[in-house]
């Protein structure tokens, strides 16, 4: 046997042992769920990646590509050449695309323990091979069916014979050897063209509408001649009664060798829409950024004194969310996006009250004091790591129950990273375009296919992500003008400017590798389109190390971590800060009881103005209106007819109207002249004249009104409604204390207590940090070594190998014995030991000293000098000498 053959892994424990450390890094980063918890040896790893729910989840994160060609190996001979895996995937005609993008898919599989094996012994995973591989129950995506002896495995052997004569070869004297015939001649392109060329017209019809897949077909007790004589020559096999299927070497020969009837090798390119100037993309993105600040404002504004009721399965009810749209002058769907970005950034949230209501959080208070670009940059990095979706507000659960904002069953946790990637997908278009939704959504596809069937005609939830991603960055702010914004590539941690390599259309084809060509083939040749894991193991001569090949994919795939993240989202505020408009100081007063506000306003100014009208209209410039009613709320919250004159003096550019000042004073003089107190309730007023004119009103009859003097109204309702129902015709009262002094009612702001924002549903364990890697790699070989380090066989099985994984078992005199010699030789010995917690290991040590029932020795497996107690080492062996 040649060495190289000896080389040759047998497994995929052996072939992860063959890896360098860079490569584990890549498996471990790319398959998060191996490292939890960490593996004790590369065995137990290899075994991890091969569990169903590890293959699976690794196989929905794989490229159309990429998948495809794990598709065509779970169709070809176990193991396969590359050659034949070219040629499954190329055709017979060749495909110079294709040959030149499979080393990156073949490397991408190699990366991700998918596929081990040099390349003349390709292997897929045994349960990958049974998730893609064709069956009845589950049809492979290739549309072909079983092979000739998959599909003969329970024919008669007579009957297999008949098969072999009529397809014009000589009889055999078993099954095995005639099924071998029948295979070879179905493989032989011009056997099999010749022997095709004299079927019947409507045979070769059959075998076209089967040849793509579905293979399988109806036939009847007595099938047409055409299909007889299929069936004749095994063209046709049967599986059940009445079914036959295509064999799936008579399909590969109708299909000139293709697995695949469209491979697609390069993902499809984003095409751009419509181009916007750079600096009108930012400039629109800047004010829908300050319009989303007032938006979230103007929503907490509304709950300030306490929100909505909570619904008792968690909530808000369709009628308050109707409400809210109301209030913000949006859709519903929109303000459902608000109510959960605000939720999403931790500024509302349940008071956990009783009566439990909806309420602003102190953070919120903490939040108003930021400056608005950070303001913005807390809420845009609150909505892209999000897993809590508003576009699902409405729809139905798994249950039939409606979702309801604010409510449970939000959290989908492919949300951020769909975000991320089309923010991504934005960046790499050049700077103001805007993107074509549909080729946006064909290239998300392509990088997620199993992630993003479409099912039923309706778009996938990806695909919906990514619309509901495209509106909301509109929303935020993120985009101008469906283009990304400077601010909006900031935080996303993208470069300036410019389309990025790795998410442009492709990379460019490569010429396909020759025979020799391994470590071309490992390394990804091709280059790496943005959405595959581009780092492979290369295969390599005997003996050495599988290096690995990096491409730095500029456009991440995946959200940055936390402290990248927070890093990024700074950058963005910075980048914002510049275009969003200063606050202004003064406000415009006009003759027709009105105020136009031609900026943003301070905030003092704001909430002054805020009490004193109402807000008429809103746009770049909002208008406030005077009424009765705001002056009065002014006079109630404490101010005086002399402050607000002065107010409005102090911050209007123009004179104040003499309208404007008429109707301050002559709602301040009447204001107070009527004192409603709590007895029950009570009227009282100086003027006699002017209660005997609420007494003779009809609309009086309610409050259920009678005089107890000649200055005093009782009413049988309580102070608040009396307030009202005399404000509401048309009087001005004023509500006073038990010690007679007016009562000043200023909004009382309903806080809950501390909360944390809505932790996002991560999807699988996240990805481990360059220290996590580091350790967990160091122990995968620490306990490596100690599980095929060889060793002596000890005890009374001296003359017997020692069981693989098996502890070795000593007497406690042996053990001490064996320790004091090693000491004196300086041996390193195999032991097994069990800590205090009852887990049981195997380490290889060196001992320095034995005494008081202690052993101390260098622990190659933690690369450290360790004391181990004595009782708790079940065995020792001596290593053996090779």
């Amino acid at each position: 046997m040649s060495p190289e053959a000896h080389s040759a892994p047998r497994s995929l424990a052996e072939a992860l042992r063959a890896r360098d450390d860079s490569s584990l890094a890549a498996l471990l980063r790319s398959r998060p769920d191996l490292i939890t918890p960490v593996p004790t040896d590369l065995t137990q790893l290899a075994t991890r990646a091969g569990t169903r729910a590890s293959v699976l989840r690794a196989l929905e994160r794989l490229d159309r590509f990429a998948l495809q060609t794990a598709e065509a190996l779970a169709v070809a001979p176990d193991p396969a050449s590359y050659d034949t895996l070219l040629g499954l995937m190329s055709g017979d005609a060749g495909d110079e695309t294709v040959a030149g993008a499979l080393p990156r898919a073949v490397g991408t599989l190699r990366e991700q323990a998918l596929v081990w094996g040099d390349d003349d012994r390709l292997r897929l995973v045994r349960t990958a091979r049974e998730l893609l591989a064709p069956s009845p129950q589950h049809p492979s995506p290739t549309g072909l069916g079983p092979t000739v002896q998959e599909a003969t495995s329970g024919m008669s052997p007579g009957r297999i014979q008949e098969i072999v004569t009529a397809a014009g070869l000589p009889s055999t004297h078993d099954s095995v050897s005639a099924v071998a015939a029948l295979t070879a001649l179905f493989t032989h392109r011009k056997k099999m063209a010749k022997l095709l060329a004299g079927a019947p017209e409507a045979a070769r019809e059959v075998l076209s509408r089967l040849v793509w897949g579905p293979p399988y077909g109806q036939v009847t007790a007595e099938p047409a001649a055409h299909l007889r004589w299929l069936l004749d020559r095994g063209l046709l096999l049967p599986t059940t009664p009445g079914t036959v299927v295509l064999p799936r070497e008579v399909a590969l020969h109708l299909r000139g060798g293709r697995a695949h009837r469209t491979p697609e090798p390069l993902p499809p390119a984003v095409a751009p829409a419509a181009a916007h100037g750079a600096q009108v993309v930012d400039a629109t993105a800047a004010g829908q950024a300050f319009t989303a600040l007032a938006t979230v404002e103007e929503l907490l504004k509304e709950w300030h004194e306490g929100g909505p009721p909570v619904l008792r399965a968690g909530g808000l009810s369709v009628r308050d969310l109707k409400r809210t749209a109301v209030a913000l002058d949006v859709s519903e769907p929109v303000a459902a996006f608000w109510t959960e970005l605000a939720y999403a950034a931790g500024l509302v949230a349940s008071d956990g009250e009783a009566d439990e209501r909806y309420a602003a959080t102190p953070a919120y208070d903490e939040w108003l004091e930021l400056p608005p670009a950070e303001r913005w940059a807390r809420l845009a990095q609150a909505w892209l790591t999000a897993t809590r979706t508003a576009g699902l507000v409405g729809g139905r659960d798994a249950k039939d129950r409606t979702l309801s904002a604010l409510g449970p069953g939000l959290d989908r946790s492919a949300a951020p990273e769909v975000r991320h990637r089309v923010l991504s997908l934005l960046a790499a278009l050049p700077q103001g375009a805007a993107p074509d939704t549909e080729s946006l959504l064909a290239r998300l596809r392509w990088e997620r296919p199993l992630r993003g069937a479409r099912r039923d005609g309706e778009d996938d939830l990806r695909s919906r992500l990514a619309r509901w991603t495209l509106s909301e960055a509109e929303l935020l702010g993120v985009t101008g003008r469906g283009a990304l914004s400077a601010h909006g590539r900031a935080l996303l941690g993208a470069p300036a400017a410019g389309p990025s390599p790795a998410t442009a259309p492709g990379p460019s084809p490569a010429t396909a590798p020759g025979p020799s060509s391994a470590t071309a083939r490992g390394a990804g040749a091709a280059g790496a389109p943005a959405g595959s894991a581009a780092s492979s193991a290369a295969d390599s001569g005997p003996g050495d190390k599988l290096p690995v090949h990096h491409h730095r994919p500029p456009a991440r795939l995946t959200p940055l971590p936390a402290a990248e993240q927070a890093v990024a989202t700074a950058a963005a505020a910075r980048l914002l800060a510049p275009l969003l408009p200063e606050p202004l100081d003064h406000v415009l007063l006009q003759a027709d009881l009105t105020a136009v506000a031609p900026g943003p306003l301070r905030r003092p100014l704001a909430d002054t103005l805020g009490v004193l009208a109402d807000v008429e209209s809103k746009g770049g410039a909002t208008v406030y209106r005077f009424t009765p009613a705001s002056v009065r709320r002014a006079l109630d919250a404490g101010r005086t007819a002399a402050d607000l004159h002065a107010f409005l003096a102090e911050h209007s550019r123009t004179p104040v109207p003499q309208p404007l000042a008429y109707l301050i004073d002559d709602v301040a003089r009447r204001h107070g002249r009527l004192r409603v107190g709590a007895a029950s309730a009570y009227v009282r007023c100086d003027d006699d004249t002017l209660l005997n004119e609420i007494l003779a009103d009809r609309r009086a009859a309610a409050l259920r009104l009678r005089r107890l003097a000649p200055t005093v109204l009782a009413a049988q309702s309580d102070p608040a409604a009396l307030l009202e129902g005399l404000r509401a015709m048309g009087y001005a009262p004023a509500a006073e204390s038990a010690e007679g002094d007016v009562l000043v009612t200023r909004a009382h702001a309903h806080r809950t207590p501390p909360r944390t924002a809505p932790e996002p549903v991560p999807d699988g364990p996240p990805p481990p940090d360059a220290t996590l890697l580091g350790a967990a790699i160091r122990a995968i070989r620490a306990g490596d070594m100690a599980a095929t380090t060889p060793r002596k066989p000890v005890g009374e099985h001296a003359g017997e190998p020692p069981a693989v994984g098996e502890l070795p078992r000593t007497s406690s005199a042996e053990t001490l014995a064996t320790m004091q010699a090693a000491v004196l030789t300086g041996d390193s010995l195999w032991i097994g030991y069990v800590n205090a917690e009852g887990a049981a290991s195997q380490r290889v040590i060196a001992p320095i000293r034995v005494e008081g029932g202690f052993v101390t020795a260098y622990d190659h497996t933690a690369d450290e000098v360790r004391t181990f107690p004595l009782h708790r080492i079940t065995g020792v062996a001596e290593l053996a000498d090779d």
